[in-house]
């Protein structure tokens, strides 16, 4: 392969006419001929150079709509042509076609006409197809041709011009169609996963192409010998932990990301519902709670486990204030996470310069429609997200007694934490406050224990005369599968509980709800979080 190429015919045919201008100059003081299409002709007129019209080159005009254009021998043959084979540029002489030293192409919008709403013919005539493949021609034949997909690259072409003598090196050829595949992979991918989900309307399609761009490459993954990196989705998508503002503190790591990540989406559960306060640690919740304010929410979340929430992330569904802020930062934090925050907030976590301040903006829509993947070993698990909901009126109660209205809000607000604990996940809470949380246990009935344990082991941090599961309500993410957990909720003063429900034993569950004198209610959903 020859290492320096030196350009004398470019062809340009861009949508994003970002840089054009300033490109062209550059190629024209370089002495390079210029060749373009439609509305690139006609901006790098405006800017006052000369330019051919691929349909000079082609002999052809464009036509169907501009449809057909550049998909000619004459511009595939001088893309694609071996300089240094004998044959090849017998053909060329042959068939006057001219040699392509540099191409210059951004795609159709796609993207962006989905996302804006447009409609199904406007979606397929934004389907490029001439400059995928004068850009696929371009990257194969890298040994002679550079390829520039990004308005980004510009500068860097422009110098490596400078700095060459009007010519490009292999090594960042090899770059630019290193970047153009790609490009045309995320493209094709985009086209498409529209077809499979929004046009056809499929669920699993037969192939899952993903598109995704590196955001950033982190410091390490979940261990320091771990290499870790966060991607984005290239096209429409949500707006979520990844995309929040990191006002201030020290870079994210995997392990924040992740355990951010399961804090926004719990609070978001509350978007519109007064102050709530949200604290995990290990990506499960050890404290939620409503208030009066930022502040009490804050306050209660904390009192739960307040020694879990050292080092933890702290979630808020409601602008950061102040006084908020000062009660947060009196212990060692992670990462807050707030829709926005005001100038007294910021001032106090300025402080803090390790502490990391996300803002989000509005919160997203906890029953917004999407897909999960985890990959397995050999393959990938996709699921639709966890979106379900339980509405008062779905409520099942199967006991003799029905709950209170104190009760059944309790046996809410417990569910709605328990779906978002790792499974085995039993939630005690009273007065819109976690009281105890266990996680992740091998069975129930643990779970029920430690997170009785919890409630206890706080009370006396607290100074209270009694835990705050006396007289609370209980949550359980999938059905007891035995009474012996219902007994040990009843044991730590439960006097409620919300169950999924679907048992072969749910009789005799309910029966010793019964005889304890507990209120029931099946939700007939069930909220696993592995």
């Amino acid at each position: 392969m020859k290492d320096q190429v030196k350009v004398t015919r470019a062809l340009l045919s861009v949508s994003d006419k970002t840089g054009l201008a300033e490109l062209a100059q550059a190629l024209a003081r370089h002495g390079v001929e210029l060749v373009s299409t439609g509305g690139t002709a006609k901006a790098i007129r405006e800017a006052g150079l000369a330019v051919k019209d691929i349909s000079e080159i082609t002999g052809f005009p464009e036509m169907m709509d501009g449809r057909v254009k550049t998909l000619h021998p004459k511009v595939h043959g001088g893309l694609l042509a071996v300089r240094d084979d004998a044959a090849h540029a017998a053909a060329m002489a042959e068939h006057e076609i001219g040699a392509i030293d540099l191409v210059v192409v951004n795609l159709y919008p796609f993207a962006q006409t989905v996302a804006r709403g447009a409609d199904r013919d406007e979606i397929i005539e934004n389907i490029d197809i001439g400059g995928p493949s004068m850009v696929r021609s371009a990257a194969k034949n890298h040994a002679f041709v550079a390829i520039v997909t990004d308005p980004g690259d510009y500068a860097e072409l422009v110098r490596a011009l400078d700095e060459n003598d009007g010519s490009t090196a292999l090594a960042f050829r090899k770059y630019l169609a290193a970047k153009a595949f790609a490009a045309t992979a995320s493209y094709d991918s985009m086209i498409a996963q529209w077809f499979a989900f929004a046009d056809q309307g499929q669920a699993f399609p037969d192939v899952l192409p993903l598109t995704l761009r590196r955001g950033d490459t982190l410091r390490y993954g979940e261990n320091p010998h771990q290499q870790a990196a966060l991607y984005l989705p290239a096209g429409p998508h949500s707006r979520g932990i990844a995309q929040a503002e990191q006002v201030q503190g020290k870079e994210l790591s995997y392990n924040n990301f992740n355990d951010a990540d399961a804090a926004l989406e719990l609070v978001g559960e509350f978007r519109g519902k007064g102050p709530a306060c949200v604290i995990v640690k290990h990506a499960n919740p050890c404290g939620v709670a409503r208030g009066g304010s930022l502040l009490e929410a804050y306050q209660a979340a904390l009192a739960c486990d307040s020694v879990s929430a050292f080092g933890g992330i702290v979630a808020l569904n409601e602008p950061l204030t102040r006084e908020a802020a000062e009660a947060i930062a009196a212990i060692f934090t992670e990462v807050v996470i707030a829709p926005s925050a005001d100038e007294g907030a910021r001032e106090v976590f300025a402080r803090k310069k390790n502490l990391r301040l996300l803002l989000t903006g509005e919160l997203s829509d906890p029953h917004r429609a999407g897909l999960m993947l985890k990959s397995i070993a050999g393959g990938y698990l996709l699921q639709s997200r966890d979106n379900g909901r339980v509405e008062t009126d779905a409520l099942k109660v199967v006991t003799k007694r029905a709950p209170t209205e104190r009760e059944l809000a309790d046996c809410l607000f417990a569910w709605t934490v328990a779906k978002h604990v790792k499974s085995n996940a039993i939630v005690y809470a009273r007065d819109g406050a976690t009281a105890g949380v266990g996680a992740g246990q091998m069975n129930r009935l643990e779970s029920a224990r430690i997170a009785a344990w919890k409630a206890k082991d706080a009370a006396e941090r607290a100074g209270w005369a009694e835990p705050k599961t006396i007289g609370s309500a209980v949550a359980s993410d999938a059905f007891f599968p035995f009474a012996d957990g219902l007994l040990a909720a009843v044991e730590a003063g439960a006097t409620a509980v919300i169950q999924p429900g679907g048992s072969i034993r749910d009789e005799e569950v309910i029966a010793a709800a019964d005889m304890a004198g507990l209120a029931m209610v099946f939700t007939g959903m069930r909220h696993f979080r592995h």
